[in-house]
């Protein structure tokens, strides 16, 4: 869980970077212990377990490891867990890297709850352990954690959602619904009290109003993400509170799956568009904020991700120190994990082609 001291910390740096090399990483602040401090040979296995193909990054994540760890001389074991809510597959696939030698985990956790065991033998087998975008919590084994600045990501939802009323409606109140992530996932929670850190004061006010008086994170999670549990949310609520001409303002979801989601069950339902944000820049919610529906989304670049996940396998190899830039902020239950945050990006319509610019899936659909 984060600490609330995160919302003093400073936003990290301007851009990542966007190359496997490790020239760059030299220049980066701050640093931390390897697990062993010892290297190991240049060649060696490192495991990347990853949840379920639930969203376009996860799926190029998993291929970015598998040519950027390869590129690099490592021999790469990348799983994805299956499809099912349960976080069995994940807690095998680990357990087998570990029987096959790895020297590194990397572990986008299917539940960052479930994985204390598994990390707990990785440990013992001397190999580190990093949790890549989904802290991993309670459990003093886990050695790193790598993300893009998942509160941070709150806040520019939040804020996205506040402007993109105002640009409809100049003055309140406005009327809106809160979704957030799967229970699960650590990231769920980071993000909605990120986004509640600019809408709760408003709401206080009075100048934000929840229809339905839903508000906490309970009433409103999305198990595993699903995009039918969102819909079926959304024509529940449609139905319970927006009748009889109730206009509703906006919606606060944390990804785009959801996002389309609640706009599939709002136009089905012929009501009108509200402003609706999200989270991945997949493809299709790229195309539907430059259509005028989807209001936004957040820009955070797998490619970079991935790309700073290597360096620090590169570093621990050579038995040097990962660089970090923030060992105050993610306490995961048991310890504060050193963390290295890299900075989202908002995207609307307005600033798209500069966001996605030099992106060659994403950069097409916005001319």
């Amino acid at each position: 869980m984060r600490r609330l001291t995160i919302r003093g910390i400073a936003a990290v740096g301007a851009a990542a970077l966007l190359t496997l090399g490790t020239a760059c990483s030299n220049e980066r602040e701050g640093s931390a212990d390897t697990a062993d401090g010892k290297g190991f040979a240049k060649d060696a296995l490192v495991g990347v377990a990853l949840p379920a193909k639930t969203s376009e990054n996860w799926v190029l994540a998993g291929d970015l490891f598998t040519s950027g760890l390869k590129e690099a001389g490592f021999k790469a074991d990348v799983q994805y867990a299956g499809a099912s809510t349960t976080v069995a597959d994940q807690q095998a696939q680990i357990s087998s890297m570990v029987t096959k030698g790895a020297k590194v985990i990397v572990i986008g956790a299917t539940d960052a709850s479930q994985l204390a065991t598994q990390v707990a033998q990785a440990k013992q087998a001397g190999a580190t352990v990093l949790a890549y975008d989904r802290l991993i919590t309670n459990t003093a084994d886990v050695d790193y954690y790598i993300a893009f600045d998942n509160f941070k990501v709150g806040r520019l939802q939040g804020q996205a959602l506040v402007d993109g009323m105002k640009a409809k409606k100049p003055t309140g109140p406005w009327t809106v619904e809160l979704f957030s992530g799967s229970p699960d996932d650590n990231n769920s929670k980071v993000f909605f009290d990120g986004a509640m850190d600019v809408l709760k004061p408003l709401i206080d006010k009075g100048d934000i109003v929840v229809g339905s008086g839903q508000t906490g994170i309970k009433q409103t999670a999305i198990q595993g993400w699903k995009a039918e549990i969102a819909q079926q949310r959304m024509d529940s609520l449609l139905t319970s509170t927006y009748g009889g001409g109730k206009t509703l303002d906006g919606v606060l979801s944390p990804n785009d799956t959801l996002a389309r989601a609640v706009l599939t069950s709002v136009k089905g339902a012929g009501k009108p568009v509200p402003v609706v944000t999200g989270q991945d820049s997949e493809v299709e919610s790229v195309k539907s904020i430059m259509a005028g529906e989807q209001y936004s989304t957040i820009n955070k670049d797998t490619r970079k991700l991935v790309a700073e996940t290597v360096n620090m396998v590169k570093s621990l190899q050579k038995g040097d120190k990962p660089t970090i830039n923030d060992t105050k902020s993610y306490d995961n239950g048991a310890k504060v994990v050193p963390a290295y945050l890299l900075p989202p990006v908002i995207v609307t319509k307005d600033n798209a082609a500069e966001s996605y610019a030099g992106d060659p899936k994403l950069a097409p659909l916005t001319k």
